[in-house]
């Protein structure tokens, strides 16, 4: 998968995303690094077809009322350590893989993962 991961997400799970052969930026790396707006992530995403891993239910909006991104996972564990949401995210990758295969917005909480559209 190409991933780009927003700023409520932590650095780190680029490299144990890419150690597993994914594409993943960081908004970090961005032009205007953290401070992207997110029509700007929105826009980069789109344009290198990447789907967009964030907490921010913002996105979930522009998703469904704009089409963009046109790739999205929200995740709605709330406040969570990186350790167990590294854990959650590479427990629930192969699921992901298969839904992004077909779908365009996917939640993934602390127990499950929920297609949304």
């Amino acid at each position: 998968m190409n991933i780009l991961l927003d700023a409520q997400l932590p650095r780190s799970l680029v490299r144990s995303l890419q150690d597993l052969g994914h594409q993943v930026q960081h908004t970090f790396d961005l032009p205007d690094g953290n401070r992207s707006s997110d029509a700007s992530i929105c826009a980069w995403a789109d344009h290198h077809g990447a789907i967009v891993f964030s907490k921010d239910a913002d996105f979930v909006q522009s998703h469904l009322l704009q089409g963009t991104p046109q790739k999205l996972l929200v995740i709605t564990t709330g406040n969570i350590k990186n350790q167990d949401l590294l854990s959650l995210l590479l427990k629930a990758l192969p699921t992901l893989e298969d839904a992004f295969g077909n779908h365009s917005l996917i939640e993934l909480g602390r127990s499950s993962v929920m297609i949304r559209s």
